[in-house]
């Protein structure tokens, strides 16, 4: 049986220029939007160790906040990149001595991810080797040129739209980063990371509502869904 045990990054090294302030410490009913998202990791009973990718100046607020958030789980913060496979490197070095069979990559902007969502990427993981969450895009997708024109229409049944988290077997992951780094690649996805070294990368089934919080209208969104689930919760 596919062993489980799993190591997560979190990337929440952005500056954020869209939203005006860094949108990983915005308050999303009464907590921090980083704040949700370790919350929810914590809650998972397959992951072990926790990194958290921050900005530098954030490092000591990750720490102090995080035990402040009821966050038990070995936790760390390490300083990001300039980009965001440069930050998940950085962060996988802080891992050299783990022992996880699969390691997570999750953007601390995605708040809204539960435990069932990751639980369900690990299991893919652990069978296949590499897994994510993807949902099905509703709009017809265009292809444009460098003017933007049309060059071509893909059909909308095989489009998805990749969220995370996303899982990996570790030695793979490793193996595909340094790969990376041989090739000068710099890849804005673990999934296309994966991909360009040789991997099959299974989809399974995301959530509509595991937003990536990007525009203001996301933190309303955010919280009109967070505020259903605890009217839910306390039925």
């Amino acid at each position: 049986m596919a062993t489980k045990k799993t190591d997560v990054i979190i990337v929440a090294a952005g500056g954020s220029t869209r939203m005006g302030a860094p949108k990983q410490w915005l308050e999303l009913e009464g907590l921090p939007v980083l704040g949700h998202t370790l919350c929810t990791f914590e809650q998972v009973e397959e992951i072990g160790r926790i990194v958290v990718v921050a900005r530098t100046e954030d490092i000591p607020r990750v720490v102090k906040l995080s035990r402040q958030w009821g966050i038990t789980k070995p936790l760390t913060a390490v300083e990001g990149g300039a980009t965001r496979q440069q930050s998940v490197t950085l962060g996988i070095h802080s891992l050299v001595d783990s022992d996880a069979d699969l390691i997570a990559i999750h953007d601390g902007a995605r708040p809204l991810a539960t435990p069932a969502l990751i639980g369900r990427v690990i299991d893919a993981a652990a069978e296949c080797g590499a897994a994510a969450a993807a949902v099905a895009v509703k709009d017809t997708v265009k292809q444009v040129d460098a003017d933007g024109f049309v060059v071509n229409t893909p059909l909308r049944n095989t489009m998805r739209a990749v969220q995370t988290p996303q899982v990996f077997r570790f030695a793979d992951y490793r193996k595909a980063l340094k790969l990376a780094a041989e090739k000068g690649l710099d890849c804005t996805d673990d999934c296309q990371l994966m991909e360009r070294a040789g991997f099959a990368v299974k989809l399974v089934d995301g959530d509509e509502e595991n937003l990536k919080i990007t525009t203001p209208l996301d933190m309303e969104l955010a919280a009109s869904i967070l505020l259903r689930r605890h009217k839910e919760e306390t039925k």
